[in-house]
This record gives C-alpha cells, sequence and structure tokens, in this order.
C-alpha cells in the first residue's frame, strides 16, 4: 500500500530536515518552503522520519485510503 505525504506549506518554517531525512521525496522552494517531490521517492521508513523530525509537525504521512492521524 502507497503512502500519501502531504505539507502545511503556512506551517513549514523552512528548516530542511525533511530534505535531510528524505531528499528524493521532499525540495524547498525559493522561498525555504516544504514542498512533496515524490512520496516514494525515498523509502518509508525515512519519510516517516522527516515527519517525526519536523520541527513545526508541518508533515503529515498515512497509508493511502486511510485518514491522517
Amino acid at each position: 500500500m502507497r503512502i500519501e505525504v502531504t505539507i502545511d506549506r503556512d506551517a513549514c518554517m523552512g528548516s530542511g530536515n525533511c530534505t535531510f531525512e528524505a531528499p528524493g521525496a521532499f525540495g524547498l522552494d525559493d522561498d525555504m518552503i516544504a514542498f512533496v517531490v515524490d512520496p516514494a521517492g525515498a523509502p518509508e521508513e525515512q519519510v516517516v522520519a522527516a515527519e517525526r523530525k519536523c520541527p513545526s509537525r508541518a508533515i503529515t504521512v498515512h497509508r493511502e485510503g486511510e485518514p491522517p492521524t
């Protein structure tokens, strides 16, 4: 089952932790705000680690078809 990843761009503070933890899944735009490049661009455990290490809790990861927790 695939994972879905969303970012609350209003909450993102641009720390870059997500791009460090899962560089294939996340990127930073010119304003240093995170965006999802490809949820499958990094191993699932790295994407989940990025969610956990986000200081502003802007990242949400959940299984496709299931509600976010």
